[in-house]
């Protein structure tokens, strides 16, 4: 009786999925729905263990800290979050699930513990992969935790130097160039 059960609930929910599947495909440039937003993010807050979430940050927030962490999430983190943490990136529009705005209320809200357990250790199913050294606590994952609390006061100059720190394509690095050269007075080559 308990597998039948089961089975029925299993095909309640299988059968309206497919046919939602079939009707709009699983794309990553369409806005995920309400439910399927509930979802992610219970499944989210399920998958960090009840001790990471009590964790506290055992780094102070300084303004050294934050520098260097602001410096980590320019060249390693800015990709898919963007320099202020909105997400809001080529990669960042077209992920799925996609990158969350750091700055808003789901994220702040989260513990420091939680948010140090997702850096250090990622998320499966997502494109957030394990930055944390494994083993020892990671003082550069903790490092960023400050940093995420500091998002939402981020200043547009720490925006702005951020930009240089941002990695860079040899696209990038031509048109730099080239635009350097013309400002020295050289022709610019098309």
């Amino acid at each position: 009786m308990r597998k039948l059960l089961l089975l029925v609930v299993f095909a309640t929910c299988l059968i309206p999925a497919y046919l939602w599947h079939a009707s709009y495909g699983l794309d990553t440039r369409s806005a995920p729905g309400s439910i399927e937003a509930a979802v992610a993010r219970a499944v989210r807050a399920w998958s960090v263990p009840r001790a990471a979430k009590d964790l506290g940050n055992p780094m102070g927030c300084t303004p050294e800290v934050i520098e260097e962490a602001r410096v980590h999430w320019a060249d390693h983190c800015a990709t898919c979050h963007a320099n202020n943490g909105s997400g809001e990136t080529l990669l960042g529009r077209t992920m799925y699930p996609r990158p969350p705005d750091m700055r808003r209320g789901p994220t702040q809200r989260q513990t420091d513990g939680e948010l140090y357990y997702v850096i250090k250790n990622g998320v499966r199913l997502t494109g957030m992969p394990a930055f944390g050294e494994p083993g020892n606590e990671d003082h550069s994952s903790w490092h960023l935790v400050c940093f995420i609390r500091h998002l939402p006061k981020m200043t547009a100059d720490e925006e702005i130097q951020m930009r240089e720190l941002n990695p860079k394509t040899r696209q990038d690095l031509d048109e730099e160039r080239q635009e350097q050269e013309f400002l020295n007075g050289g022709a610019v080559k098309h």
